[in-house]
């Protein structure tokens, strides 16, 4: 590999590649061709996101500051270099959030009879109701803290809304009181609906802010109020369990969770207008610096705006309604029929959501609850849901006296007490529930049903590359094997033998797993490409995946392209990989595909001397994937279905010129637009797989 410049190195920086994901993400709030809901929910998911970005990744980076401020990371960047550009990239990132929030979804909402009421707009009958619903709702909930010597200042939960209300007077006690805290407890809505003969338009909301802001003064009698103003601080929210030392992980893991709350402090919200002197003294009782701290023009938490797309019910705002097709053969079988067996035994079945329906996974999962010849049911859980039919529906099959052994991860991040307390039903009803491996994290996504068919048992299985999970099956796009392989299957029961008991590795057929055998085969297979291009062969590598991180695949992809290898990468999010570089990736490509869904599935092609080998993944490119996590990529077999996989993951997505975005060498991306006809991913496969849309 050529030397290359200490300026140009070979790897983006992660937390900054990130950053650049959300930015394409709000650019769909930014188009006006996206309904004007949407639009709303695109920032709200910004938000969200960047509060998981802060409570992990920004506090990833400060422990990095504080252990090895200056050790030099593969992106040739400090902790400390990459922290300052980490924060003026969100501060920028931040502005121009608000910026459309309020310039641009606001007022197209309001022009559609969606209103966001400001206190300081309200005409007297909406001050007069807003009075009433504060001190009959709001009041007797809030606790003002006044801080004095007696009263510290209060302990503030991760993102919680509170307020800080400057005061001068003295108070019944003859104390004079200059600071008060009024944190806004969780029992209460942070929207509030107007009533339509109140609001003058149809669909009218008030923000928790708004009434406090107004009203706040009624909880200090004979004071003098100098302001309200909103903030929140967002803390440290990595869990740290040492899987060495416990012997009990659910118990342990449960008494971590009481403490999330609680971690250190990583960013402060303030209202844009807050005087100077109370940000100082914020900063100063959570150790946080200026660059830390983060002015808004808008609600502090802007996800919590996500409810008026869910309660305004305008499809005209929305996208239009769509639901996934029930392909044959599922679509004409009765409900729990065992005939779905027959179909899977017949040939193996593709799914790609949320074009196709997840219904043919949960009516497997139903006649393997329900049918009297199945004994056995083996099902891994990464996220499902607080309310999961399929949980229910292992729940009635060990109910049912079958063998039920669920493996339950319970470090999934912020699931982690949604998965303890269907772990804890689970046991109550015989199943048997195990956690997986310690120090590796179960993200392989597999069912497996163990049927007795003419005096033998025969194996069925599902692997997918999403989640067992109901709603984000139709927001998210994943593929789904159904199969009745009688290797395919048997790999599965090693895969599951392996995380419930012990013993030395089982060799694999079909299955690549992590952390044993992933990494390498697809090193192998990259390298095989590479020589095929040296020797003058025909090759070629095409790969799919949410994130792009682990430094030797990436150094194998820059020594296959320096080959002539023609390699095509969709990467949603974050990719280290630097693409279009003269002698290092000129014949490399990424692509992002942001759009109505959520590209989440994992695909990886090889053409392999013209067998065309084709894999599904729960596991993207990442060392964790790799080396920390339990994973699995299955082959696609059937030719049919390989070619439906490498149309619709493929060459339809590299046709996109309306949501795709190619990465440039220095790292930016460009949307891509050219002169062909327009053409979208996510439209085209709606209308290829899915049913009409309305």
């Amino acid at each position: 590999m050529p030397a290359r410049k200490k300026a140009e190195p070979l790897y983006f920086n992660r937390e900054l590649s990130l950053l650049q994901f959300n930015e394409r993400v709000l650019a769909m709030a930014e188009r006006p061709d996206t309904p004007a809901l949407e639009r709303l929910r695109y920032v709200c998911i910004v938000g969200s996101n960047l509060d998981e970005f802060f409570e992990i990744r920004v506090s990833s980076l400060k422990a990095q500051i504080a252990q090895h401020p200056h050790l030099m990371g593969p992106d040739g960047l400090t902790a400390e270099d990459a922290f300052e550009r980490v924060q003026q990239a969100v501060h920028v990132l931040v502005d121009r959030q608000y910026a459309l929030l309020n310039e641009q979804v606001l007022p197209a909402l309001k022009a559609e009879g969606v209103v966001l009421h400001q206190a300081a707009d309200w005409n007297a009958a909406q001050r007069k109701w807003a009075r009433e619903v504060f001190h009959r709702d709001v009041m007797p909930l809030l606790t003002p803290i006044g801080l004095d010597p007696a009263h510290p200042f209060p302990r503030v939960y991760n993102k919680s809304l509170n307020f800080i209300v400057p005061l001068s007077g003295v108070d019944a006690f003859g104390r004079k009181s200059t600071i008060a805290i009024v944190q806004a407890p969780r029992a209460l809505p942070r929207l509030i609906k107007v009533p339509p003969a109140v609001s003058g338009s149809p669909h009218g909301f008030i923000l928790l802010t708004g009434f406090l802001r107004a009203f706040v003064g009624d909880l200090f009698p004979g004071m003098h109020m100098e302001g309200c103003y909103q903030w929140r601080v967002t803390r440290n929210s990595d869990l740290f369990v040492d899987e060495e030392e416990v012997t009990n992980l659910r118990q342990a893991l449960q008494g971590e969770l009481s403490q999330r709350n609680f971690g250190s402090a990583v960013r402060l919200e303030i209202d844009h207008n807050t005087p100077a002197h109370i940000e100082t003294f914020l900063q100063k009782e959570f150790s946080l610096t200026a660059e830390d701290t983060y002015r808004v023009n808008g609600p502090a938490n802007v996800a919590r705006l996500m409810q008026i797309c869910n309660l305004v019910k305008e499809p005209d705002l929305l996208f239009p309604e769509f639901q996934g097709r029930v392909p044959k053969p599922f679509d004409s079988l009765p409900a729990r029929s065992p005939a779905i067996f027959d179909a899977i035994a017949n040939q193996d079945q593709l799914l790609h959501h949320p074009y196709q329906s997840f219904k043919p996974v949960l009516d497997f999962l139903t006649a393997a609850a329900f049918d009297p010849d199945v004994v056995a049911i083996k099902q891994t859980i990464y996220r499902t849901g607080e309310d999961s039919e399929l949980m229910h529906l292992l729940l009635a099959a060990a109910k049912a006296g079958k063998e039920v052994t669920v493996v339950v991860e319970l470090m999934a991040r912020f699931d982690e007490q949604t998965n303890i307390n269907w772990a804890a039903r689970l046991e109550e009803v015989g199943a048997h529930v195990v956690y997986g491996v310690v120090g590796h994290k179960t993200h392989a996504k597999m069912a497996l049903v163990l049927r007795r068919e003419k005096g033998r048992i025969r194996r069925y299985g599902h692997m997918g590359t999403g989640n067992y999970h109901l709603r984000t099956a139709s927001l998210y796009t994943d593929f789904g094997l159904l199969t009745a392989d009688p290797k395919l299957c048997e790999d599965m029961d090693l895969v599951f033998s392996q995380l419930t008991g012990l013993g030395e590795r089982r060799k694999l057929k079909m299955l690549l797993q992590s952390p044993f055998t992933m990494h390498s085969t697809v090193i192998s297979m990259i390298r095989a490409e590479t020589r095929a291009a040296r020797a003058g062969k025909k090759s070629r590598i095409l790969a799919k995946m949410n994130s792009l991180l682990e430094p030797l695949v990436i150094q194998e992809l820059y020594k296959a392209s320096q080959a002539g290898v023609k390699i095509d990468l969709i990467v949603r999010g974050v990719c280290a990989l630097r693409s279009g570089v003269a002698g290092l990736s000129e014949n490399i490509t990424v692509r992002s595909i942001v759009g109505r869904f959520l590209e989440h599935s994992r695909v990886f092609y090889f053409y392999d001397q013209g067998k065309e080998s084709v894999y599904l993944s729960s596991a993207d490119w990442m060392d964790r994937n790799f080396f920390r996590r339990v994973e699995i990529a299955f082959p696609v077999n059937n030719p049919l279905l390989k070619k439906r996989v490498i149309d619709e993951a493929f060459t339809e997505a590299l046709r996109d010129n309306q949501r795709a975005w190619l990465q440039q060498p220095d790292g930016t991306y460009a949307l891509i637009r050219n002169r062909r006809a327009p053409f979208s991913l996510h439209q085209h496969l709606m209308e290829k797989l899915g049913s009409d849309v309305k």
